[in-house]
């Protein structure tokens, strides 16, 4: 008896001792530990991410799209009543004319990405007027253009061409927007920013 208690005990001990160190030493238990583990801090690091890059992706895009987002796009009507007011016209009818004629004179006179913007940004009818005129193959004076409108209006003097010139042409940064208005300057010569009815800046020597 004392010999198969002693085995028995023997026995039970070592299933005891193998489970224990097969326990330990099983690959698949550290494995998945690791990866229960693994999983958690993921997941923990995903959800932090995703809890603020889309505040910081939304405030950037939102930022960006207001920076290139154009000015509100005027009608035809409202181009035409704000030119009567900058200049002062009796009739409507009067000032739709002048409208026409200094808008079409212009639009041959812009070119490049700014004819396309310019044409995009101005109402469709004041648009039709700017892209069905050729590009001019010699840039006009200031003083010039002023002189070339006036031989298309009917009794105009070079004064009242000039008026109408910048009757129309101040209300084209509220039509189009300034940041158009300035990169179209760039590339008309000296002089044509006082019709605008901005001041002329002259560059330091």
């Amino acid at each position: 008896m004392s010999l198969l208690s002693t085995a028995r005990t023997t026995s039970e001990t070592g299933r005891t001792s193998a489970t224990a160190t097969t326990t330990a030493m099983d690959p698949a238990s550290t494995t998945t530990a690791a990866a229960t583990a693994g999983t958690a801090d993921t997941m923990a690091a995903a959800a932090t991410a995703g809890a603020a890059n889309p505040m910081v992706t939304a405030a950037t895009v939102g930022a960006a799209n207001t920076a290139a987002m154009p000015p509100t796009r005027m009608t035809w009507t409202e181009l035409v009543d704000s030119v009567r007011e900058s200049g002062q016209y009796a009739t409507r009818a009067e000032a739709e004319s002048v409208t026409r004629i200094v808008l079409s004179a212009f639009g041959g006179h812009v070119v490049g990405d700014e004819r396309v913007d310019l044409a995009r940004r101005l109402p469709v009818e004041a648009a039709r007027l700017v892209a069905s005129q050729i590009p001019v193959s010699r840039q006009l004076t200031a003083a010039q253009f002023v002189e070339s409108v006036a031989f298309r209006v009917l009794g105009a003097t070079p004064a009242t061409a000039r008026w109408d010139v910048s009757s129309v042409l101040s209300v084209l940064p509220r039509a189009v927007g300034d940041d158009l208005v300035d990169r179209i300057l760039k590339q008309l010569p000296p002089g044509y920013a006082l019709l605008f009815g901005r001041a002329q800046l002259t560059p330091a020597a």
